[in-house]
């Protein structure tokens, strides 16, 4: 399935490509963004990094059907990439997303992570998405609380910062459902 557009409130959803690299170059390299990213992120973050993320991982997994990526954008700026959400059909770990720090707090990753969501369950018919997290990393832990998500596990996980203690959230199928008004 190729990875459509999407639209919340505030925020274009849209398919990563290539040349969305030039900008993720320029936006991405930040303590801020990248420290609890897993650690195969390479930091400091080289020259060029951007293009081979997006060209040999985002959009091979996309191709092969095994990851769906989007860069978001307000409304009011559609050309300005603020951040990269995705949705990945790996184990224990199905959902990632950044956003530069100008724009968070505002709920924006929650709208992006409520179409997503309803993208997993619904359009790919997913029974559960799973999310890892570090610990210390409470702002995206708010997030999938709000979303109505359960902590199942704790253990630990490889971080541009270090070795840190890692929660594992989980939604079900049914829990999303309920979410939305239909279980």
């Amino acid at each position: 399935m190729t990875t459509p557009a999407l639209e919340t409130a505030r925020l274009l959803l849209k398919p990563l490509q290539s040349e969305d690299a030039v900008q993720i170059q320029q936006k991405f390299p930040r303590w801020e963004i990248v420290q609890y990213l897993v650690s195969t992120v390479p930091w400091p973050f080289p020259e060029g990094a951007a293009q081979n993320y997006v060209d040999n991982v985002a959009l091979a997994a996309t191709k092969n059907g095994t990851g769906w990526f989007w860069s978001l954008r307000r409304k009011e700026a559609e050309n300005e990439l603020i951040g990269v959400i995705c949705l990945m059909d790996q184990p224990d770990n199905n959902r990632g997303f950044w956003l530069v720090p100008e724009w968070q707090g505002q709920g924006l990753m929650s709208e992006a992570c409520d179409v997503v969501n309803d993208f997993w369950f619904a359009t790919l018919g997913k029974d559960v998405l799973r999310a890892p997290k570090a610990v210390t990393n409470q702002r995206s832990k708010n997030i999938s609380s709000r979303s109505g998500m359960r902590l199942v596990r704790k253990q630990m996980g490889q971080y541009v910062s270090g070795d840190l203690e890692t929660e594992l959230w989980e939604m079900t199928r049914e829990m999303w459902e309920r979410g939305k008004g239909r279980g």
